[in-house]
């Protein structure tokens, strides 16, 4: 396995482990994190002290145009019981996804030295958030890394019914408006397979990126 060290360099993500792995070690610089993603990695781990830089193979993603939008889902949006924002509250959003607990995980990924990572990238305009806010409380949201014409999305949370969900759709709707080739999804979800994502060859995912 690769070990990487003070340079900003990784190897190839087509030389990645079975599971996924692409490197260990190295450090949370935001330039290696955003060079990673520009090469179809990314970093998941559990301690600041033990990084691990994936890029799995298959790739779950979701082109802009293929979203998929329920019936039920489609009233609710007609109702719109919710104010939707872009970059309103970036942190508050990171913090909340790290905070709320998922069904079959005991912790999170989301680390101190990951939120201060993505607040640098966040400032200097690479890393970006969509709130859902009920009268007046974010109640739920997404962000990811903007890549131009690719984002990766990170995490998503919500504190009530369906508030992630319309997250996401506000988000690619946005992403239809300029153009982007596609959301990167990292890993299947039964959720956002259930919004029109996808799963292609981590080598067809990479073509996207170069």
């Amino acid at each position: 396995m690769h070990k990487l060290d003070s340079e900003h360099i990784f190897p190839s993500p087509l030389n990645a482990s079975k599971e996924g792995i692409v490197a260990v070690g190295g450090d949370l610089d935001p330039q290696r994190i955003l060079l990673a993603y520009k090469m179809g990695i990314f970093p998941w781990f559990e301690n600041d002290n033990e990084l691990f830089w994936w890029s799995p193979d298959p790739r779950m993603v979701l082109f802009p145009e293929k979203l998929r939008i329920s019936k039920s889902t489609k009233k609710i949006l007609k109702n719109n019981p919710f104010q939707i924002t872009f970059n309103k509250s970036f942190m508050e959003v990171v913090n909340s996804c790290a905070k709320v607990k998922r069904f079959g995980q005991n912790g999170t990924w989301i680390t101190d030295g990951l939120m201060e990572a993505y607040k640098i990238l966040h400032d200097k305009g690479h890393a970006y958030s969509v709130e859902v806010w009920e009268n007046y409380e974010l109640v739920g949201g997404l962000y990811g890394i903007d890549l131009g014409n690719v984002f990766c999305g990170e995490s998503m949370f919500t504190k009530t019914n369906n508030a992630s969900k319309i997250a996401f759709i506000f988000l690619v709707k946005e992403l239809l408006k300029n153009d982007y080739k596609l959301i990167d999804c990292q890993v299947p979800s039964a959720h956002l397979k259930s919004l029109g994502a996808e799963i292609i060859p981590r080598s067809e995912f990479l073509k996207y990126l170069a």
